[in-house]
């Protein structure tokens, strides 16, 4: 029998009272406060970082204060950089690929609460995972929507909210955000 826990990673309508799933996000909320009294230089800065989010390259840093629902859907390349005040809502996963930078307060969203009113009111929804790809520039307070893929090498200008996926080498922005131009690699 599938779990709800299973099934929220698998895209497929879950209860989000789940005793296994309430107990993933109280232990994130914990590490989430404790990880948010720290700053880079404190010595417990890595083991509470890596302890949320296992798997984290050495290379990569996320500034405190810092928010997720589980932290262990969210995957993270070598040399990425995530500024301040940044929430990871990881029911579905969050891959974010190498040498990115995330701006302050931007915004992963995950779950996708249902359209029907009378199924909004009982405690379930779906969640869709995010990708961002190598070498992406997302600016400040980016809000990155459920199931949305943001193509390597992309910038999202600050204070966009990506509904749709954005293909590779393009420049985005915008509420609903959309791609103004394509971004020429220069190759010599």
């Amino acid at each position: 029998m599938t779990t709800e826990y299973e099934k929220m990673r698998s895209q497929q309508l879950y209860c989000f009272e789940d005793s296994e799933v309430m107990a993933s996000i109280v232990r994130a909320n914990e590490l989430c406060t404790k990880f948010s009294m720290m700053t880079l230089a404190s010595s417990e800065y890595r083991s509470t970082v890596e302890t949320l989010i296992p798997g984290i390259p050495k290379s990569s840093v996320i500034i405190p204060p810092f928010r997720c629902d589980h932290g262990h859907g969210i995957n993270i390349g070598e040399h990425t950089f995530i500024n301040y005040d940044c929430i990871m809502l990881d029911g579905g996963e969050i891959t974010i690929g190498a040498h990115c930078k995330i701006g302050p307060r931007c915004q992963f969203f995950t779950p996708q609460h249902p359209i029907d009113y009378e199924e909004r009111m009982q405690p379930v929804e779906t969640c869709h995972p995010i990708r961002i790809g190598d070498n992406c520039w997302l600016g400040g307070s980016v809000t990155v929507c459920p199931g949305v893929t943001i193509g390597p090498r992309s910038i999202i200008a600050a204070g966009s909210v990506v509904i749709r996926d954005i293909p590779a080498d393009s420049m985005a922005a915008g509420n609903p955000a959309v791609v103004k131009k394509r971004l020429i690699m220069n190759t010599d």
